[in-house]
């Protein structure tokens, strides 16, 4: 099922619609399985989500190989245009 990305939270974290559903539970949010970005407070936050913004904000993406984290987030290899976002960063060097 694909999703539309609706808010960036961070460089590795962001919200959807419709909502997930995984083992009877629901959320909008997602944290990208594969790296992490820096995270609020801490140097390259804000480049970081600003790259992920200006790449997933609004657009349509597939998550696979799903796993339920803490506080209601889902963690998820993230499809987008075919290619694995982690891997895209990976190479890109999202921070």
């Amino acid at each position: 099922m694909d999703f539309t990305v609706v808010r960036v939270i961070s460089g590795d974290t962001f919200e959807v619609s419709p909502n997930w559903n995984w083992n009877d539970q629901t959320g909008r949010t997602v944290k990208v399985n594969g790296y992490d970005a820096p995270k609020q407070g801490e140097p390259g936050f804000e480049p970081a989500k600003y790259k992920l913004e200006k790449l997933l904000l609004n657009e349509q993406v597939e998550l696979k190989e799903l796993l339920k984290l803490p506080s209601d987030r889902l963690l998820a290899d993230v499809k987008y245009n075919g290619l694995n976002l982690a891997d895209y960063f990976y190479e890109y060097k999202i921070s």
